[in-house]
């Protein structure tokens, strides 16, 4: 079985977090989703639960970082094309998002990024084929 990834983030507003990542396209997982979380379904592999901030106290003995301030982690996702890069920012901050830098052309990579309502970072990147053998 394929190792599976479950990325927590606190979240200050859990319905306007899912609202924000359904206009980007994603769903979520009724099953694991209640008044203080839910999951979200990236890929077959990779979940991400939002959290509230109460509940993901429950699971730290540390402060939560406030992500509009300070970085706790960077979330990067591989898309299918530099268009789907570019579509899916458009898209985050339609839905209230901002970027926090211009989009980076590495000629074998290209990469953009948004913040969601929480200031997380999560930068997309889209590889040349071939690229990496």
């Amino acid at each position: 079985m394929p190792t599976k990834i479950f990325v927590n983030l606190p979240v200050k507003n859990l319905n306007q977090s899912i609202q924000f990542f359904t206009q980007l396209g994603y769903t979520f997982n009724p099953q694991f989703t209640d008044e203080t979380a839910t999951c979200m379904i990236v890929s077959e592999d990779i979940f991400v639960m939002l959290l509230t901030e109460g509940k993901f106290k429950m699971f730290t003995p540390k402060a939560i970082c406030d992500a509009t301030k300070s970085t706790e982690v960077l979330i990067c996702l591989s898309c299918d094309s530099r268009a789907d890069v570019d579509a899916m920012v458009h898209k985050a901050v339609a839905a209230g998002g901002s970027t926090y830098n211009e989009p980076q052309d590495h000629g074998f990579m290209y990469a953009h990024g948004y913040q969601d309502l929480d200031g997380h970072i999560w930068e997309l990147m889209a590889m040349e084929p071939g690229a990496i053998e």
